[in-house]
């Protein structure tokens, strides 16, 4: 199988299969996508000594990216405090099948090829929450209440 470059505009029909494969399954996908992407890019390093080729390599670079945008642990800190790693294997470890499948920890990863960040934003983001029936009666209800408020005070200035 071809890897995924940053470069490609549209992922091939068979990679995107293979994507929505490991994007189907309810678990963090990020080490998945990372491993699907071209690795080590250049333009990722700070300072390397000379003679070291790292080019390509898919291993986590434990940034912590994907942890602190994860939002089951930042709803639940204790779950966080755990393990003092910061890489996609704690974070595959921490939500396990909790995951929300929003994705933001592939969003995150300086790894994961754009073509894959794309893909993801352009076919499987959820763009739209959606709102519990009772919030959205009680939405309307007040929505009723600011109008009449705004009506009354529109109408003691008109009169006054």
């Amino acid at each position: 199988m071809a890897y995924i470059t940053a470069k490609e505009e549209n992922l091939s029909p068979q990679t995107t299969l293979v994507l929505n494969s490991i994007l189907d399954i309810k678990e963090p996908p990020v080490a998945r996508c990372r491993l699907l992407s071209n690795g080590i890019e250049p333009y990722h390093r700070l300072y390397l000594p000379e003679n070291t080729l790292i080019d390509g390599d898919r291993a986590c670079i434990a940034c912590g990216n994907c942890i602190d945008s994860c939002p089951v642990l930042r709803r639940e800190p204790d779950r966080r405090a755990r393990t003092v790693q910061r890489t996609s294997f704690a974070l595959e470890v921490l939500v396990a099948e909790d995951c929300e499948q929003c994705y933001a920890c592939i969003l995150s990863c300086p790894q994961v090829d754009t073509g894959i960040k794309d893909y993801v934003v352009e076919d499987r983001v959820v763009e739209v929450i959606p709102q519990k029936k009772k919030l959205k009666l009680l939405d309307n209800y007040f929505m009723v209440i600011v109008a009449l408020i705004i009506g009354i005070v529109i109408g003691v200035f008109v009169t006054w």
